[in-house]
């Protein structure tokens, strides 16, 4: 049974059909011709056994007529029926649209992809089926936040294949950028996305953005915020109970949760102002982070949006 991120992955195709020709040409240097439309067409192959000969989706590439049809294939593991399903599906679709067929198939994980490339050899001299795989070690790297604007669903594929990687601040920045540039309900399937393909360093930058841009750009960005900071108050409840045991319940519940908020607050004007591409010297960032007056750091906060210089945010 497909899961929530095959369903989610197939949706970037379904929600912009232009990817799969994007990736064609970024990731393969294929030649994509010539179109006026590119829309998602039906993915069963046969009306008598739809579930065996379904693919994830039909993007197809029209002029006048149809120029090219891409089947998309998302594929989390190993299935020994795909060498045989796969091409039942090119050669159905191009039998039906009459045009030219690719097989592009969407591989979260290394080892998955490694196995999808395998040449899957028909029995005719010279017919050899090689799936086109996109998968961590192909998928482009989006660094521009424009570039990501444009393309948010690009953005996306880009922050989960490689956020976790050093320094990937610029590729998180820019999936980030993208995400407004779709609605709502997309946007917070994007962001999960992301979120459960993030660990470590770069999960706790995702999770600042997050917090800080939500607070100051839509209405979308503060919801998602606020569970976000939900989680850090969390945090500064568990520490207020063990500070209660020693200063008394309430006390040591509401101090934990000042520190969970000025905690949060303060990494995410860091953050922020990196985003920003204002460069947050090392003593500075100390004194942003040992900050607990959150009145303070709600000004420091509103002034981190408009200062060029990090020394203005203490004017």
């Amino acid at each position: 049974m497909p899961t929530a991120q095959h369903e989610t992955l197939i949706d970037l195709f379904r929600n912009r059909p232009a990817l799969a020709a994007e990736l064609l040409r970024d990731a393969f240097g294929m030649p994509v011709p010539e179109h006026k439309s590119i829309d998602i067409a039906s993915s069963d192959f046969n009306e008598t056994t739809p579930v065996e000969y379904r693919a994830d989706a039909v993007v197809v590439l029209a002029d006048e007529k149809p120029a090219m049809a891409v089947v998309v294939e998302v594929q989390r593991g190993f299935d020994r029926s795909k060498p045989w399903s796969w091409p039942v599906y090119l050669a159905s679709v191009r039998a039906r649209m009459k045009c030219p067929a690719a097989l592009l198939v969407v591989a979260p994980t290394k080892r998955v992809a490694k196995w999808c490339r395998k040449p899957i050899v028909m029995g005719h001299p010279d017919l050899i089926l090689r799936p086109l795989v996109i998968g961590p070690d192909n998928i482009p790297i989006i660094t521009d936040p424009g570039q990501a604007g444009k393309t948010p669903e690009m953005g996306v594929l880009s922050a989960m294949a490689h956020g976790n990687r050093i320094n990937s601040t610029e590729i998180l920045n820019a999936a980030f950028a993208g995400l407004s540039g779709v609605d709502q309900q997309q946007a917070t399937l994007y962001a999960d996305m992301i979120c459960a393909a993030l660990k470590g360093a770069a999960f706790r930058h995702w999770e600042s953005l997050m917090m800080t841009e939500v607070k100051y750009q839509s209405s979308f960005f503060r919801r998602v915020a606020a569970e976000w900071r939900a989680k850090g108050l969390e945090e500064g409840l568990e520490k207020g109970l063990e500070k209660g045991l020693e200063t008394g319940l309430t006390k040591g519940l509401e101090k934990g949760r000042e520190e969970g908020r000025a905690q949060g607050e303060a990494r995410a004007i860091v953050v922020f102002l990196e985003a920003r591409g204002i460069a947050v010297p090392e003593e500075t960032r100390e004194r942003i982070m040992r900050c607990d007056d959150l009145n303070v750091l709600e000004e420091w906060a509103r002034r981190a949006t408009v200062v060029d210089r990090v020394e203005k945010l203490f004017e």
